[in-house]
């Protein structure tokens, strides 16, 4: 069944969600004093006892509440484009978990508030079969508040068009910068990887997080069952035992088109179950992130 309003209002505030995920990702990275002594969060670390205040990122204060020493004195600020996939498909749940969109709003956030304090400008691009709200890369101290004010505001409608949106990303990236696309990618089609493929031969980072309740791998029902398309397809009246089979060997296979096409063009790609809650996948992106600038 779908996730209620009651349930929805449990999870609580996206903010507070996102900022969860960042501590449980730098959770124990933080302890150890000395410099560099995590891989994963090398480009910064919270602030302990012992650290020289006149390493403390003032800016990054400003922003998210929070002390960071500086690690890098050089690093080059990004602007970075999140891209939130809000068709109808992202509002399915199973079991009163989140909804993909709650998990990719969630994860969205916790990248954003790591991002600005890393000097680093986010913005946000919502879509589904088109281009929708958009609030422009900044690094100003406001900037996390709006970034969870309209993904806490996005509605899951409609069909879906990655193609469209990286397309006007396109249009609009000039200096380098990080495209971080959210989506369940179910309509996913070779326009998307090409896509995707130019900015990465123009010099952009672009990372793909792929959500996935965990009953679209399993299709854990039972019993003859009422499919009913998110995006407006035709119901299906099916007895699940039938097509479990087929369903999961088709399923397979487009989640190892998409990944092994995504590592084939240099692509970071991160695939996030809507019943995890996103820390590993932010220590991994944090960690890519890291290895590409190590190896610049």
């Amino acid at each position: 069944m779908l996730l209620g309003s009651d349930s929805r209002d449990r999870l609580g505030s996206l903010r507070l969600r996102a900022r969860g995920v960042v501590e449980g990702a730098m959770g124990g990275q933080h302890r150890n004093p000395h410099r560099g002594a995590s891989v994963e969060f090398a480009e910064y670390k919270e602030y302990a006892p012992g650290d020289e205040i006149r390493h403390i990122d003032w800016r990054a204060w400003g922003r998210v509440d929070r002390y960071f020493v500086k690690q890098f004195e050089d690093e080059t600020n990004y602007r970075a484009y999140l891209l939130l996939d809000t068709s109808g498909s992202m509002d399915f749940s199973l079991e009163e978990r989140q909804t993909k969109l709650q998990a990719a709003s969630t994860l969205l956030a916790a990248i954003s508030w790591i991002l600005l304090a890393q000097g680093d400008a986010p913005g946000l691009l919502c879509f589904d079969e088109r281009p929708g709200n958009y609030l422009p890369p900044s690094s100003k101290r406001s900037q996390f508040e709006e970034i969870c004010r309209l993904a806490e505001g996005a509605r899951a409608t409609g069909r879906t068009s990655v193609e469209s949106a990286l397309s006007r990303i396109a249009e609009r990236v000039q200096a380098r910068s990080l495209v971080c696309l959210f989506s369940d990618f179910l309509e996913q089609g070779d326009d998307l990887l090409r896509l995707a493929k130019v900015l990465r031969r123009k010099g952009h980072e672009v990372a793909l997080f792929h959500l996935l309740d965990p009953a679209e791998r399993d299709l854990p029902f039972e019993g003859l069952t009422l499919f009913e398309g998110l995006e407006g397809e035709e119901e299906l009246l099916a007895e699940p035992d039938d097509l479990r089979e087929e369903y999961a060997r088709l399923f397979a296979a487009h989640l190892a088109r998409i990944e092994q096409g995504a590592r084939a063009s240099d692509l970071e790609y991160q695939r996030v179950s809507t019943d995890e809650d996103g820390i590993a996948a932010v220590r991994a992106f944090v960690a890519a992130r890291q290895r590409r600038k190590g190896g610049r």
